[in-house]
């Protein structure tokens, strides 16, 4: 199931609009997280935001953007402040001009958004805007307000969608010639053959389990072994909760290096 849009707005090409909707093409909720808890008793640790004076606590209703203007002095900042001064791209997105797909650089491309019609009535104008880009291998430039700031952004024909990409400031990428500078552009010619063989034989369609992360899986391995090993924890107010024996634990790191170490080795192998 498709995850909630955490934007809805407009794509307009001159005088053709259509309402759209924009989510991540990325997550990050697969990963292995941790709480921070306080070893002694095993509850998590909550952070909270104290006044540098008086040491006290902020309420939410209280905290507020400021800009330094000199030391211990601040321009406060309301969100009223903030929205005021939105600009139109904050609901729509307007493309100003279009590039060829492949002249811009992979360093620039930060995030992949998909963009889909939000409505019935604009899939007609959407469609047009999406083929028309891609007859023509063009990416479309505009701009988007994410996060109260404006940035750059390639729309990106795929399938029957788009792909947003937001970019990266200009800068914010290095230039590669400084890095590539001296490297000597002539390879030696008998090695070609050999070495064009060997890509031809290790060359495969791409998949996305080439993109795998072996620390994740022996976490996830260390985890459910702790899960089995922890006896049910009991809620009764005032009883201390039990944990597992130290000596579990020295014995599951164990096996997580070991683990580790034969998974990187047999990526070696292979």
């Amino acid at each position: 199931m498709a995850p909630r849009p955490y934007w809805k707005g407009y794509l307009k090409l001159s005088l053709v609009t259509c309402p759209v909707a924009m989510s991540p093409a990325t997550s990050e909720s697969e990963k292995v997280r941790f709480h921070t808890l306080n070893r002694s008793t095993g509850n998590r640790v909550v952070s909270r935001y104290m006044d540098s004076v008086t040491g006290k606590p902020v309420k939410d209703e209280n905290e507020a953007k400021g800009y330094a203007r000199g030391e211990n002095d601040y321009v406060i900042l309301t969100d009223e402040d903030l929205d005021s001064v939105a600009l139109d791209t904050v609901r729509t997105i307007d493309i100003e001009k279009f590039v060829p797909a492949e002249s811009i650089g992979w360093t620039y491309l930060e995030k992949a958004h998909y963009l889909t019609p939000d409505n019935p009535v604009g899939y007609e104008a959407f469609s047009v805007i999406r083929d028309a880009m891609k007859a023509s291998k063009v990416v479309g430039v505009s701009r988007l307000v994410i996060g109260r700031r404006e940035r750059a952004v390639i729309l990106e024909p795929r399938d029957d969608g788009i792909v947003l990409w937001t970019l990266r400031f200009g800068d914010e990428v290095r230039p590669e010639e400084s890095y590539f500078e001296g490297i000597d552009s002539d390879s030696e010619k008998d090695a070609m053959p050999l070495v064009e063989k060997l890509i031809k034989q290790r060359t495969k369609h791409w998949s996305p389990t080439m993109a795998t992360d072996p620390i994740q899986e022996a976490l996830l391995a260390l985890i459910e072994e702790k899960k089995k090993a922890l006896k049910p924890r009991k809620t009764t107010k005032g009883k201390k909760p039990e944990t597992a024996p130290a000596s579990n634990v020295v014995n599951i790191m164990d096996a997580l290096r070991k683990s580790v170490e034969k998974d990187l080795k047999s990526r070696k192998a292979g």
